[in-house]
């Protein structure tokens, strides 16, 4: 009898132990608001490279609303860094990054989702889905 509980205890300890180290292992989750093209979209770029060279398994989503929506647009350019967003943004969609629109903003300011780069994808409300990552996935927040 004492033998059988005692290999039950240590099944559960080793479950327990199992368990925290596949916790402790599991990749880092962040999501990024973007809501100003101006002052944030060149620098968010330079922060996503920078992130994923240290922490290659990072899962990333950036959401952009209101103002920060325009770099994800074809074309969108940085004249005052000479950088063009799309291609920024196609290198960082191959390693893992998502990308999403607010369709509430651009509804909003009229711009037809056809004239989004091809990485970007839309969700409704930026500002919900800011709040379901967090929430619900457990993403951390960043606003650079």
């Amino acid at each position: 009898m004492k033998s059988t509980l005692f290999r039950f205890k240590s099944l559960a300890i080793g479950l327990v132990l199992a368990a925290s180290t596949a916790v402790a292992m599991a990749a880092d989750k962040v999501v990024y608001h973007v809501d100003d093209t101006a002052t944030q979209a060149t620098r968010t770029l330079r922060s996503l490279r920078n992130h994923l060279d240290v922490a290659p398994k990072t899962k990333i989503t950036v959401v952009a609303l209101g103002d920060g929506v325009e770099f994800l647009i074809e074309g969108a350019r940085d004249d005052k860094n000479n950088l063009e967003y799309a291609s920024l943004v196609s290198d960082l969609k191959t390693r893992g990054v998502d990308f999403e629109v607010c369709e509430l903003t651009i509804e909003k300011k009229n711009i037809d989702k056809s004239k989004f780069v091809l990485e970007a994808t839309f969700t409704k409300s930026g500002v919900v889905r800011i709040t379901e990552l967090q929430n619900q996935k457990h993403f951390a927040y960043i606003k650079p």
